[in-house]
């Protein structure tokens, strides 16, 4: 397989046998160790790569190019409003399925690798075929017209919730192909919510919240992130090719077809996805004629899961689920919509590190975001542009209360063509004393607020709460 088509000038070759591997690039050789009793090799210190195994019979393949004989995939007309002929993500590399890949990347967002690691140690055939029997939508979403608009949904397959009913015949002909989409339904506990109900401040109705121990009926949408590549470029304002290449270098090159496959257009990115929570009739959500309450929130594991109070997360998503159940109990509609992307999508680590920057420089609001730009290099990395995909989906027209002070999602979703009439702020006795830090230094950058506005000299006496009662402590 030569890849002088990516400048990579260095052909390799695969010896039939097993535990030879020629690199003629660099003339380097490397046989496989010696193998224990359970046939898996044993522990070495030296450096190792053994393409082929017994498990897998086929040759490698680690690039495809257009025109080439294993090459023939499924159309894919991104923005087809029959789902027959936008035809299905195609994106898995088993058996004849490969052949007819239309995607590049792999089902299951950042969970791919651990799919990979159970096949690699054996407990997950390489073949695998789901039975999607029984596994249907608890309800069929109204097909919005943005579902055939090739410029409103970009980040999610609009029709990856009915793969089993839209392209049985593809399933039928032994095609590996996988919604990334399901909807169910469920009961919701939230502590918070049984306090309100326990205090008379959210009525049990019987059918939105229906006992006094504070269950809640929900509807759930878990979406798995499917990139149309031209329009997230588009929805960034840069060139396809400057987008395509970013992805393939800066993932560790991890997905070559990126650069050798331009007639490819579709991405399933290793990231994590987000997960709508609907209160109320699901239908009524597309109902322009009732009002809606939405939250739209980030991950923040340790506030939202763990209750750290250095942020507002876990207490503005609470609140934003009160709200919706309310709208829902008074005839309209509540949607809370959770993504996967943690810290801001720079992950947990930088978050943890940021906080060791700011309790150790003093912990003021006039530092907040610099504390993270000299870690990071970036305030923040979750792009909203993508965001309002998931409101074109389930076909929200308009938002009657919007229960987030953000300006980027403001912005984003009003740039999308739905107005906001309402902005919410979270109220003042649900923001914790440590948080303050937070909270005002995002008013002053823009955040949406009916109270008080800080001056940048007014940030410099906004300060967290310190360290002192850990540093002193003998370890």
């Amino acid at each position: 397989l030569s890849l002088s088509a990516m400048s990579l000038n260095t052909s390799y070759s695969i010896d039939s046998k097993p535990q030879d591997v020629v690199c003629r690039g660099n003339q380097v050789k490397m046989t496989a160790p010696a193998a224990n009793a359970n046939g898996a090799s044993a522990p070495t210190n030296e450096p190792w790569a053994n393409p082929l195994s017994k498990r897998f019979q086929s040759r490698i393949v680690l690039t495809t190019y257009p025109g080439q004989s294993v090459v023939d995939p499924i159309t894919l007309n991104w923005g087809a409003e029959d789902p027959e002929e936008r035809g299905p993500v195609v994106v898995s590399r088993s058996g004849d399925t490969l052949k007819k890949r239309n995607a590049i990347g792999a089902h299951g967002g950042s969970y791919s690798v651990y799919n990979a690691l159970a096949i690699a140690s054996g407990d997950l055939p390489p073949d695998f075929k789901p039975d999607f029997r029984n596994t249907q939508p608890t309800f069929q979403p109204p097909v919005q017209p943005a579902w055939g608009d090739a410029t409103k949904i970009v980040s999610m397959d609009p029709f990856g919730h009915n793969i089993a009913r839209y392209y049985k015949t593809h399933l039928d002909a032994g095609l590996d192909i996988r919604p990334t989409i399901a909807i169910t339904r469920a009961h919701m506990r939230v502590s918070e919510i049984v306090t309100s109900i326990e205090s008379g401040q959210l009525p049990v109705d019987g059918n939105v919240v229906i006992n006094k121990e504070g269950d809640v009926k929900v509807t759930k949408v878990a979406v798995e992130p499917v990139w149309f590549l031209p329009g997230v470029a588009a929805r960034f304002n840069v060139d396809e090719g400057v987008l395509r290449r970013a992805l393939f270098e800066f993932t560790g090159g991890s997905y070559p077809e990126l650069v050798t496959r331009p007639d490819v257009n579709v991405f399933l990115p290793p990231i994590g996805g987000l997960t709508a929570y609907i209160f109320g009739p699901p239908e009524r959500v597309s109902d322009p004629n009732v009002k809606l309450a939405l939250r739209v929130h980030d991950e923040c594991n340790g506030s939202d899961v763990f209750q750290s109070d250095i942020c507002t997360c876990r207490p503005y998503l609470a609140f934003g689920i009160e709200e919706a159940i309310k709208e829902a109990q008074n005839g309209g509609s509540g949607v809370v919509v959770y993504f996967r992307k943690e810290g801001r999508a720079l992950g947990e680590v930088v978050k943890y590190l940021v906080y060791n920057s700011r309790k150790r420089g003093g912990d003021t609001a006039d530092q907040y975001f610099a504390r993270t730009e000299n870690i990071a290099g970036v305030r923040d990395m979750r792009f909203q542009a993508l965001m309002p995909d998931i409101l074109h989906w389930l076909g929200i027209k308009k938002i009657d209360r919007m229960l987030s002070m953000s300006n980027m999602k403001h912005d984003a979703i009003v740039e999308q063509g739905i107005p906001i009439l309402e902005r919410i702020p979270i109220p003042e006795h649900l923001i914790p004393s440590d948080s303050r830090v937070e909270i005002d230094a995002k008013i002053n950058a823009g955040y949406f607020t009916d109270g008080k506005k800080y001056t940048d000299d007014e940030l410099k006496d906004v300060k967290g709460r310190g360290w002192q009662s850990w540093e002193d402590v003998a370890h």
